[in-house]
């Protein structure tokens, strides 16, 4: 028999269900399996639970025909688990590495009903807080197993199912399932303990408990939150089928009862102020209904005028408490606030009275109308006209001719710009005033900080590349590569995104779970990429002409992303060298990292079969002219995919970088074709043939089909339809 079956539900979890499944299959302990719930989720959560199973006979998928909610959920996966235990994980959160042996070593040892073990709260800023566990269990209680009335505290720990593991005949030979609706942890949760003979506590954080910046039930505003009261009413009916075996726990959970209800009409995300009147009365009616005749422990303090103000119905007493409490906090963090902005303040005074004058114009300009026609565009900080943005700009000239489209470009970049194109200097009042009166604002990174959100305006993000390293919130655990960062401030500039173009539904996954926004997703491909899966031979043999390319050479491009953990690191590699295994007829064309440009060599002619592209422009043409990629972690392989020619993956670091740098897929397992660590081994795929091998050709196929299964030359066209058009993407 299986030790433990995780039941996963997912709906609508797709940005997380990968790290929830990676952090289940890669634990040090195989005795296992997964029971995947896609709830009819209307996101990417039922490919990816596929997609896992097709490569781990471990994960089973299961699809409801439709939507039952998670506690129903739940009950399908336990209904089809096969392990001695069962432990429900939600699809947003995720173990802790190497926690598994612990429990599964504890289970053997104690054979316990429910084991209960501790976890942390995993905010999206980084911050993670612990449970109650070392204040209701300031002693562990090691291995021994106990009865809930021998230890109540044991309930003071968060009513949830994902923090215990539980033993299945156990469930069965009960009966306890979740009922559907909201908070359906409450009466599944302490019904468990109440009826389990061996109870055991783990005194070790194995689960991280995910709280989502949007999306999460507990953050959403609505008259579901009613529900709460039924999934009570069924503990207390419970409690009076099972009667005297019971009996004693019941002031336990009536004072746990009204903790909740106390928490939930005290979150001010969960109940809208016209809906706390009703809520509260509730609370009073079922503190008259459930209240034990022996009575209850009434907390001290604050909490416990609060239980008075409940049993009392006083709603007007209790509002008014909660206003003053309120507004003293407020005043705190007012005092906060005005001292954190004292030092800015006098910063921005030393700056001189240009950039203050520029900053009168621009709010100024705030105040005048939104030009209804005007559409700005900006790419890699204001570097010229490329990648999305450009490819965007081009098809809304022709298929939306009203709109003026405008590009910000930085001074020694106005040279680049295409003939005919309009521009503003970056900085200059003219800057100013386009990015205060647009209308549409489109760009592959973000604006400034300076730049305000107005009411109907767009800011279309397009992206610069399918993401290998992790990015955005997600970097906050990889401090070496965030260094400087921001993270407050980046979730501001990503609150002003109404939409977010993506070229696959990984992306789209990343990008969910990264920048955790309200933003609209438009899942169309990259637009850059129409270029490419529209090319002719003719562009392919124009490409390689202008770069003094012949028709009959064999043109390697290599492009590495950049390091910027490592700023002066370098992957080793000998372009000479690379030219010699090529032969005669081989040429190098070696193109480094945009962050880089300062260290570029002139562009100049090929010195023997080796060219330095680093400054060529557009990149597009590289890749026209190349007969094949060699790159590391770079998302050019994601672009130069869609022309279905060879690529090796050269990763010389790779353990060093996803332990660093952190990687969001494993690029050594499912490469795009050709794999090399080291630089010998990358001159032997060019020598061996391994470059064109069937294994590879399987590989570049499978990434393909994952990865470009958009890029079919009318992204753009899309993009244009969707947010400049109002029509469907």
């Amino acid at each position: 028999m299986t030790l433990i079956s995780f039941v996963v539900p997912a709906f609508q979890v797709q940005g997380y269900l990968r790290e929830c499944l990676d952090s289940i299959l890669i634990q040090p302990y195989g005795d296992l399996e997964v029971i995947g719930i896609d709830d009819a989720s209307p996101d990417g959560s039922g490919e990816i639970l596929a997609e896992y199973a097709d490569r781990d006979p471990r994960v089973r998928p299961v699809r409801p025909a439709e939507n039952v909610g998670l506690g129903p959920a739940r009950n399908i996966g336990l209904d089809r688990a096969a392990g001695e235990w069962v432990w429900f994980v939600d699809g947003d959160d995720w173990l802790v590495p190497g926690c598994l042996p612990h429990v599964a070593n504890r289970l053997m040892a104690t054979r316990p009903d429910v084991l209960i073990v501790d976890h942390v709260r995993a905010y999206w800023n980084n911050v993670g807080t612990r449970s109650a566990m070392p204040e209701v269990f300031p002693e562990s209680p090691g291995e021994e197993t106990f009865r809930l009335r021998d230890r109540p505290e044991a309930m003071r720990l968060l009513h949830t199912a994902w923090n215990r593991v539980v033993r299945r005949e156990f469930l069965i030979e009960r009966g306890l399932r979740f009922e559907p609706g909201w908070y359906e942890d409450v009466s599944f949760s302490y019904p468990v303990l109440m009826a389990a003979e061996r109870i055991g506590v783990l005194d070790r954080i194995c689960l991280n408990y995910r709280q989502r910046r949007n999306g999460a039930i507990t953050r959403t505003r609505g008259d579901r939150h009613f529900e709460v009261f039924a999934q009570w009413h069924r503990v207390f009916r419970l409690m009076d089928r099972w009667g005297p075996e019971v009996t004693a726990l019941r002031p336990g959970i009536f004072e746990r009862m009204i903790w909740h209800y106390l928490t939930v009409l005290g979150n001010g995300e969960r109940i809208a102020p016209e809906l706390r009147p009703a809520f509260f009365a509730q609370m009073h009616d079922d503190y008259v209904r459930f209240l034990p005749p022996e009575g209850y422990p009434v907390p001290p303090g604050l909490h416990g005028v609060k239980h008075q103000l409940v049993a009392a119905g006083s709603w007007r007493t209790f509002s008014a408490l909660r206003a003053a409490h309120q507004a003293e906090a407020h005043a705190r963090r007012s005092v906060r606030r005005v001292r954190r902005r004292v030092l800015p303040v006098v910063r921005r005074a030393a700056q001189g009275a240009r950039d203050g004058l520029l900053g009168e114009y621009y709010r100024a300009e705030l105040r005048r109308p939104i030009d209804p026609s005007l559409a700005v565009y900006a790419a890699y900080w204001y570097r010229g006209y490329a990648c999305n943005p450009a490819a965007i700009y081009a098809a809304a000239r022709r298929l939306a001719p009203h709109v003026r489209g405008v590009w910000i470009v930085r001074p020694d970049r106005v040279a680049s710009l295409p003939p005919g194109v309009e521009y503003v200097v970056a900085g200059t009042r003219d800057y100013y005033r386009v990015l205060a009166r647009a209308r549409w604002l489109i760009n592959n990174v973000n604006f400034p900080d300076h730049v305000r959100k107005r009411a109907g305006s767009v800011h279309l993000q397009t992206h610069h590349g399918t993401p290998v390293k992790v990015m955005g919130l997600d970097q906050q655990r990889y401090p070496l590569g965030a260094v400087g960062m921001d993270f407050a401030r980046l979730l501001r500039r990503v609150d002003r995104w109404d939409y977010s173009v993506t070229s696959n539904s990984f992306s789209t996954q990343m990008w969910e779970r990264a920048y955790p926004a309200r933003f609209t997703t438009l899942e169309v491909g990259y637009p850059r990429n129409d270029r490419l899966a529209l090319a002719t031979r003719d562009e392919c043999r124009q490409a390689r002409a202008e770069l003094g390319i012949g028709p009959d050479e064999t043109v390697v491009l290599y492009a590495p992303t950049h390091r910027e953990h490592l700023p002066a690191w370098r992957p080793p590699f000998d372009p000479d060298r690379m030219r010699e295994v090529l032969g005669p007829s081989g040429r190098v064309l070696v193109r480094s990292h945009y962050f880089h440009d300062r260290d570029r060599r002139p562009r100049g002619p090929a010195t023997g079969g080796v060219l330095d592209v680093s400054d060529h422009e557009p990149v597009e043409d590289l890749y026209l002219a190349a007969d094949v990629l060699v790159t590391d972690y770079s998302s050019a392989m994601f672009d130069y995919a869609v022309l279905d020619r060879p690529i090796v993956v050269y990763a010389p670091d790779w353990d060093a970088y996803r332990v660093t740098r952190g990687v969001y897929f494993d690029l050594v397992s499912e490469p795009p074709g050709a794999l090399a660590l080291d630089f010998p081994a990358l001159l032997d795929v060019f020598r061996s043939g391994a470059l064109r091998s069937e294994r590879a050709e399987q590989a570049r196929q499978r990434f393909r089909a994952r990865f470009c299964a958009f890029d079919d030359g009318h992204a753009a066209e899309r993009v244009v339809r969707r947010v400049f058009l109002d029509g469907s993407a």
